[in-house]
């Protein structure tokens, strides 16, 4: 990971909250498609599997950031990210119509954002 460590803090950070969005996203609904035959606690558990590596990511990812952003931040950003990961994974993976309310929400989530930074 020495490679990683010479990428600016908010790349880390960023970076890696992708990555661990897209284990967070698949933990939480790919059991939806992937799972829909099983039983509910077989779901969870392979779910919870798929969610260790997520943490893996996730907390490098706010460690890194908190050196350079706030919680706040950090949280807004997550969030931001989440979305980003979500949408095209309900659309491609879940077969979920994409809705002009995506857009919207992304707006908004552009408002969030602006607010957290704008005071540093």
């Amino acid at each position: 990971m020495n490679w990683l460590q010479q990428l600016p803090v908010p790349v880390q950070t960023v970076g890696l909250l992708i990555a661990s969005n897209c284990f967070m996203t698949f933990a939480w609904y790919g059991h939806l498609r992937s799972q829909a035959n099983s039983a509910w606690y077989v779901a969870a558990f392979v779910s919870w599997g798929i969610a260790l590596f997520e943490y893996l990511l996730q907390v490098p990812a706010n460690r890194i950031g908190h050196t350079e952003f706030s919680v706040a931040q950090l949280k807004i950003l997550q969030e931001v990210i989440t979305l980003g990961v979500f949408a095209p994974f309900a659309v491609v993976y879940l077969d979920q119509p994409l809705k002009w309310d995506y857009l919207w929400a992304g707006l908004c989530m552009v408002g969030a954002v602006y607010f957290m930074f704008r005071s540093g």
